[in-house]
């Protein structure tokens, strides 16, 4: 899964991650990557990781749990957000559905 651009760099800027190692940053896109179809997964649809929003605020702390090894935690601690997500994008699509053809 290809990143959107600028994805990286903002992600490592969230977890500190200051310096250039092609390793560190080819494992990093990784997670990256496993985060967004994660999100993706569980949201039901593709979601926007580039703005400044609910789905992206979601991508950085998976991110920065896996880092820490601590990917169970995650999915206990956000739980109520994901769902939330969740919810609302079965609300958008159900609105979309509903909505008369003009």
């Amino acid at each position: 899964m290809a990143l959107p651009e600028g994805l990286l760099d903002d992600v490592k800027n969230y977890v500190d991650m200051t310096w250039e190692d092609p390793e560190s940053e080819k494992k990093l896109s990784g997670i990256i990557a496993r985060g967004m179809a994660y999100i993706n997964r569980i949201a039901g649809s593709e979601q926007d990781f580039t703005e400044e929003a609910k789905p992206r605020e979601l991508l950085f702390d998976y991110v920065r749990y896996v880092r820490a090894g601590a990917l169970d935690e995650y999915v206990k601690n956000y739980l109520p957000e994901l769902l939330a997500l969740q919810i609302d994008r079965k609300v958008e699509r159900y609105a979309d559905q509903q909505t008369p053809a003009e």
